[in-house]
This record gives C-alpha cells, structure tokens and sequence, in this order.
C-alpha cells in the first residue's frame, strides 16, 4: 500500500514540476528595462498630466487586449506586466487620480500618502527588489528608514516601556535579547518558527497557478500541509503560538505588535500570516523618494508606451457578458450614460466582493462557485486615519525616519476587542492602538518640495458600523454628528501624540482632518473601509481556500488581481498581480522574478570583478 502511495506522489511530484517549470507563454522579465535615472519631478501639474487623465470614450484605444478595473497596485503592476508583452490594457479608476492606495492628496500645501509607510525586502538583487525595478523601468527609487525602523510602546504616560525593533537578520533578535533578558530561547525559537512559515509561501502561489484538479488533490490529500510550513501553522492563532513560547506579557506584545499592519487581533491571526510580515522587514525598510505618488507615475507611462491606457473618473457600474456567459468588456458610467468598452479579457483589481456582489449581473452571482467563494471570505476592518499638516521641520518637531506603535497596554486582543464592540463615543475617547509615521521625515525630497513644513500620519482601526449611517450623505458634507465624532477620534489621538512627540504642539498644526471607514468606501472603494481587503483571519489562510480563490474566477475570461487573490498590502497585491499575470500569460512569472534577480546578481558581481 504505501509503495502505492509512494508512487502516486512521485507522479504527482513530476507533474507539478513540469507543469510549474514549463513556459509557454512570453515573459515581461526578458529583457533588463531599466533606463538611467530621470531628473525626478516635483511639479505637480506636471505629474497630474499622468495620474489624472480623465475618462472620455474617445480616449479609449482600439483593439484592446484587456480591461482593468482599479488602479491599485494589483491593478497597476498587471497592466505593466502585460504592455511589457505587447498588450494593449486600459485600465479604469473611479477616483480622480490613479493609484489607489498609493495615491497621495494635498491639503493647504501638505502633501499626505494615504497606504504608503514602509515598504520591506529591497535590498539590491532580491527578486522583489529587481520585479518593482522593471515595472517602474528603474525610476522609482528607494529611501532607507532609521534603524531601528519601528519603535513599540507599550502603557501609559506614568509607565510607558519602549521597545525599538532593529532590521538585520541578526540585528533584530539580538536587540530583542538585550530589552529581554532571560528570554535568549523564546526569542530563537520565535525567530526560527516566522523563518519557517515565510519560507513556505511558496505553496500558496503553486495552488493558485496549478490546474484546479491537481492543486485540491494537494489540498485533500493532506499534502500541502505536509509540503510546506506555511500551512502546516497557517490554523495557529498568533496569541496561540506566542503564549507557548514565553510567560513575559511585554515579550508577548512585541511579538505580536506587527498585527495592525493587517488588521486582525492576535488571537484571530494566522501565524503564518504574521510570519511573512516579520520576514518581509527582517532585512530593513524603505520609502519611495518623492512620495507614495512616484509609484503610478512611473507605471503609466509604460502602459501607455504599449498603446494603453490608464484614465480616472471612470467608475465601471458592470461587468458585460456575452451569450455565453463569457466576460467581453465593461460599462463605464460617464454622467448619466453607460459607454460600454470591449475587450476579450477583463481583470479585475476592485477586491472579491465589490467584483462578485456589485460588478456581476443577479443570475451569475448567484451561481455556486461564486457563492462558494464570497462563503469563504469575509470583510476586513475598517480604517481609521488622521493627517496632520505641522509647521516646523522635522528636527524642530522631533521627527525621524521610523514608526511607532502604540499601545495602552500589552493585553492586544482584550484591548482590540473592547475598543471594536464598545459604544462609538466612547471607544473615540480611548483609542488603544496607533500608528504614528513622518512620511516628510522619510522622504529626503520633503524639504526641497515643502520647506518649513512636516506631515504626520496616524492610523487605527474604527467599526464601519460606527460611521455606516452617513455613508450616503455627500463626502464634504455629512453633518455636524459626523463632524463631532470625528473630532472626538481626534482629539483622544492627539493627545497621545503630544505625549510621544513632546515638541508638537496645537499652535504647529497647521492642517488636520480624518478618514474614517466611508470615507474609505468613498476614495478607494473599499468595502465596509476595509484598509487590507478581505478579512485576513486564520481562515483565510486555509490550503482550501487558496486553492479556490484564484486568479481565474468561475466565469470564463473574467480574472482577479491584487490583494484579496494573495494577500494584504504592497508586496500582497504585487504578488497578486503576479499571480493573475502568469495566469493569463501562461507562464510562472514569479520564476521568472527570481530568475531575473539571479542574472542581475551575476552580471553585477562580473562588472565589479572587471
């Protein structure tokens, strides 16, 4: 029996090799794209000519390959792909300006980022690094954060503890060490069990990417669990693994402070999840030079080189389909009129439940597999985010290049869930965790574009619920109860900011307003004010799961890129694009990444030893 088993693995095992190492299709990673650097602009009608194209029907090319549906980085990083190939995409935003969640506004002469913070992994030559390289044709450039990168507060004012968390593979345990002593094994065996699980996300992309058929058999079979780490401790809770591994509530907290970059509570966290959060910054962090606005500028182009385009105020209301059920284009509503565009491939970067629920006509949402995947997800938290405008420059107000996490205490979950079921009013005035970044502080353009002046911006969660009941008034104006609760979230930050950062004051703030989960729903489209897509919950780290929600959805011609098709965040939704990518192309372009660093390392270390 077991020679049996044996051998139908072998067969299996050879067939995934195959069918994973084959490449039919072109690949966008050729040819090293990279061009020397432009002067970088700042101005910002210059910049605006690329990010605000306005929709018009006669704008649209002819003969297009694909259409995509939001300009987020999923939706972005797609789009380039397929023009590095000879396609021809239009991609559609419904905000004024492309980029999504990498878009930035300004406000009384300051400019804010709205999702950009810091970005990990991008050392030279890693596959991450060279990927975001060639799709910004070597423009985008990268600024390095303070080490250390992250400071966790922990407490109130009368006995607060920080704890600053150092990059370094090395580096980070040691320092950890150091604020812990005694605790030398938990943190190694910490440190031994989030390099594991990362490791495994290999398998997450093969489930994607293999033949439906084939990835459930790994999935039923019980041998995705056995192949990969990732999904051996994907159904662990964070709260769960960290418990087991030390008794210090401190070292507990800062094991698991990285939480909020996801939006879960600790005890709801898959493990592996917060794995490749820890992993993903093991190595330092970064921002872009010039803005979180320097992303879709540098993308545009590309698509447009093609014969593409990217064109904002562009809502699609539907999803066409022809008699066949296939997808064949989009309706886009422009004033009162419907345009419909055509194209035999349609792609969407709207997330899971805008795309199903909202984009679908009744009879096909209705189906099976697509009620069987919207079963599987569930909504993520809504987001909380207040921007300050400060005059003064970061030395005078005390910025540097890092973050910090703060928190009343170190009991997460208990902290989370009370803030998250309490009555509104009084969960604005004890807000227990926040996110505090200097995006000037990080930017070594800052001062050459705004002298004199600093941002601040500061994230949490907040319940949409709490907010739901002005959803549909207009976005400037919601009333006075709306304008009350806001402010009531602002001034209970504020003063826990004032704390931290003793030298900004109320007569420095220049400009402060919030974004509270509509107004997410509004800007973003995000469902619920959902920050990170869908719920990324330890279900939603399940081996059956990533084998049903896949790039390919149960309609014919119709895909999904961007985070909820991998997971959460910048690197999340590339991986997503990636994964549509190689789904379309018929090819394995996350090889193809590792491939392309592999030669970029080669030919550099050839020159340097020339």
């Amino acid at each position: 029996m077991w020679i049996s088993v044996a051998i139908i693995c072998a067969g299996l095992v050879i067939f995934i090799l195959k069918y994973v190492f084959s490449t039919p299709g072109p690949n966008p990673f050729e040819v090293d794209s990279r061009e020397p650097l432009k002067k970088m602009v700042h101005d910002r009608k210059e910049k605006n000519k690329v990010l605000k194209q306005g929709f018009l029907a006669s704008k649209v090319p002819e003969n297009l390959d694909a259409i995509i549906i939001g300009s987020g980085i999923g939706g972005l990083g797609l789009g380039v792909l397929l023009a590095k190939v000879g396609k021809k995409v239009l991609v559609l935003e419904q905000h004024d300006r492309a980029g999504g969640c990498c878009h930035t506004f300004t406000e009384k002469g300051f400019e804010f980022d709205v999702g950009i913070h810091y970005i990990g992994d991008l050392q030279e030559h890693k596959p991450f690094r060279c990927m975001l390289d060639q799709i910004t044709n070597g423009q985008l450039q990268w600024e390095p954060l303070a080490n250390p990168f992250d400071q966790v507060v922990i407490g109130p004012p009368e006995n607060r503890r920080r704890y600053p968390i150092y990059s370094g593979r090395n580096r980070f345990p040691e320092e950890l060490k150091k604020c812990f002593p005694g605790e030398e094994k938990a943190i190694d065996e910490y440190m031994r069990l989030v390099k594991k699980a990362g490791r495994g996300i290999w398998l997450v992309a093969l489930l994607k990417l293999l033949p439906s058929p084939l990835a459930k058999i790994l999935v039923y079979t019980g041998l995705a669990k056995r192949l990969s780490f990732f999904f051996e401790m994907s159904p662990r809770s964070l709260t769960e693994v960290v418990n087991e591994l030390t008794e210090n509530k401190d070292l507990r907290a800062v094991f698991t402070y990285i939480f909020g970059t996801y939006g879960n509570m600790p005890k709801d966290s898959s493990f592996s999840m917060h794995s490749l959060l820890v992993t993903h910054y093991l190595n330092g962090a970064w921002y872009p030079k010039g803005g979180a606005s320097e992303i879709a500028y540098h993308m545009i182009p590309i698509i447009e080189k093609a014969g593409g385009a990217v064109l904002v105020r562009a809502p699609v209301n539907r999803i066409l389909f022809n008699d066949a059920k296939e997808a064949c284009g989009v309706s886009v509503m422009k004033g009162q009129e419907e345009v419909h565009i055509r194209a035999p491939i349609v792609v969407s970067n709207a997330g899971i439940f805008n795309t199903y629920q909202k984009l679908l006509p009744k009879d096909l949402q209705a189906t099976p597999a697509i009620q069987q995947q919207l079963k599987m997800m569930k909504n993520g938290e809504g987001g909380l985010s207040i921007f300050l405008g400060l005059s003064g420059t970061k030395e005078e107000l005390g910025l540097e290049a890092d973050n910090y996490w703060i928190f009343k205490e170190n009991n997460f979950d208990e902290l989370v869930e009370n803030y998250l079921n309490g009555p509104r009013e009084e969960s604005a005035k004890s807000v227990p965790l926040l996110f505090v970044a200097s995006p000037s502080a990080k930017d070594p353009t800052w001062e050459e574009r705004s002298p004199g002046k600093s941002t601040l911006s500061l994230v949490s969660f907040a319940s949409y619920k709490w907010f739901e009941e002005w959803k549909d008034e207009k976005v400037t104006n919601r009333g006075p109860d709306y304008k009350d609760l806001k402010q009531t979230f602002i001034d209970s930050i504020l003063e826990v900011v004032m704390e931290i950062f003793p030298k900004i004051t109320r007569d420095k703030i220049e400009y402060m307003d919030a974004g509270t989960p509509i107004t997410n729903t509004h800007y973003i489209g995000a469902p619920k004010g959902e920050i990170y897509g869908a719920d990324h919950g330890v279900d939603r780290f399940s081996p059956e799961l990533h084998a049903t929600v896949r790039p390919q959805t149960p309609l014919k011609n119709l895909y999904l890129t961007g985070q909820d098709v991998f997971v959460c965040g910048f690197a999340g939704a590339l991986a997503g694009a990636l994964t549509c990518g190689s789904a379309i192309l018929n090819r394995n372009l996350h090889l193809d990444a590792i491939a392309l660093a592999k030669r970029t390392k080669f030919l550099n270390a050839k020159l340097k030893g020339e």
